[in-house]
Order: C-alpha cells, then sequence, then structure tokens
C-alpha cells in the first residue's frame, strides 16, 4: 500500500468500528476515557492506573479485570501512598493470594512509595511538563506502557500496543500516535478515545484487521 489510506475512508471504518464497540456494550470506556481530565488527577487515580498497567503487561485485560477489585482491596483501594507505604507487608501478602506475580505485586508497592517519597503534588509537576519520561521512574513502566498510563490519567496520546500498532501499518500510518491524531482531527473525538475504540474492537474480534478492513471502502 502507498503511503495512507484516504483519511474519510479511515474515518468511515473507525465510525463503524466504534458502533460495534458500542453494540457490544462498551458504552462506559468510551464514557470513561472521555471524561478523564488531568487537571482533575488524584494520588488514588495514579496509584490505581499505575497498578493496571503494570498487571495488564503482558496480560489478557480480561484476567486482570477479574482480579484488579480484589487487588483494589488489598492495597487499601488506592486511597493513598503513605498507608500503602505504612502496610507494606500487608498489602503485599493480600494481593500475592489473588495474583501470584511476586514482582508484579511488589512493583504496585514501590510505586507507592516513589509518591510518597516525591509527593504527590511534586510528582503532578513533573507529569505535567513531560508525562512520558515522568512515567518512566516508575517499575514496569516503560517507553510503551508509559502511554498507556498517561493516556488512562487523561493525556492526549495513544499506546503503541500490538493491536494498535497493527491498525497503524495497516492504515500507512508510521505509529499509533499518528493514526489516532489523524483520526481525532477528523472525526473530533479525542486522540485517546480513538485509541480505545482500536483496541476495543481488536479484543471483540479475532480477525479484526480484516474485520476493519471491510467496514469500509479502502479505494485511494
Amino acid at each position: 500500500m502507498n503511503g495512507p489510506i484516504a483519511l474519510g475512508t479511515l474515518a468511515s471504518a473507525y465510525v463503524k468500528a466504534k458502533m460495534a464497540v458500542l453494540a457490544a456494550g462498551y458504552v462506559h470506556e468510551i464514557v470513561w476515557q472521555k471524561n478523564v481530565r488531568t487537571e482533575e488527577l488524584t494520588e488514588r487515580d495514579l496509584l490505581r492506573e499505575c497498578a493496571w498497567v503494570i498487571l495488564s503487561s503482558g496480560m489478557r485485560e480480561s484476567v486482570v479485570r477479574m482480579k484488579f477489585s480484589g487487588i483494589g482491596e488489598a492495597f487499601f483501594e488506592w486511597s493513598s501512598a503513605e498507608v500503602i507505604v505504612l502496610h507494606r507487608d500487608q498489602c503485599v501478602s493480600s494481593a500475592l493470594v489473588l495474583f501470584g506475580h511476586k514482582r508484579k505485586i511488589e512493583a504496585i508497592a514501590q510505586c507507592a512509595r516513589i509518591i510518597y517519597e516525591k509527593g504527590f503534588e511534586s510528582l503532578l509537576k513533573e507529569l505535567t511538563s513531560d508525562p512520558i519520561h515522568a512515567l518512566q521512574q516508575f517499575p514496569y513502566i516503560g517507553p510503551a506502557t508509559s502511554y498507556h498510563v498517561a493516556k488512562n490519567i487523561g493525556f492526549p496520546v495513544a499506546k503503541p500496543d500490538r493491536h494498535l500498532c497493527r491498525f497503524a501499518e495497516l492504515s500507512g500510518y508510521q505509529n499509533p500516535s499518528d493514526l489516532c491524531k489523524a483520526l481525532a482531527e477528523y472525526i473530533g473525538d479525542p486522540i485517546a478515545v480513538v485509541d480505545i475504540v482500536l483496541w476495543r474492537f481488536a479484543t471483540l474480534r479475532h480477525d479484526y484487521v480484516t474485520s476493519f478492513l471491510h467496514t469500509g471502502d479502502w479505494d485511494t
């Protein structure tokens, strides 16, 4: 394929994919992502989203979601970094009963320690200045997963996971960020919403690449 697919054609496919996601019962995900605001970010939000991405690394989202509520209880519902630090051993041992990956559970406790030692307000300034760099100080949050956390706490970015990378490749874009930005500007959905629509569509269909291709007329 030479160059990106015509944006109007790509947007048509995106709208049909979004309709499929809505019909499958995932309205709440789109509404949640659309309403996330970085200016309303709390310590609880940051703890929870770091934990979610750490646990999700290399695992199916459905598996993590099934256990995440219980892990939240083990970590005092993400009430504060200080509480988790003061009860670290209890949090870790309780969470390990539900999720047996010790390094990941300990990484969540370490995230709390970093937030506690730096102070949330200080860390918030780092995030506001350069969210991708700031998030990589946390364990298990690397160059790719930092975008996932950043998206989940309200920054206008797309995560470069394998599904989004495949969408970008088949659409003729260099990366998911360029694809999602182009669709966002054309459609009017926020970049992060475009991300979650494409990602959820991919989780719904094993043949998501073919299905997406067939949702529109791909003449360029």
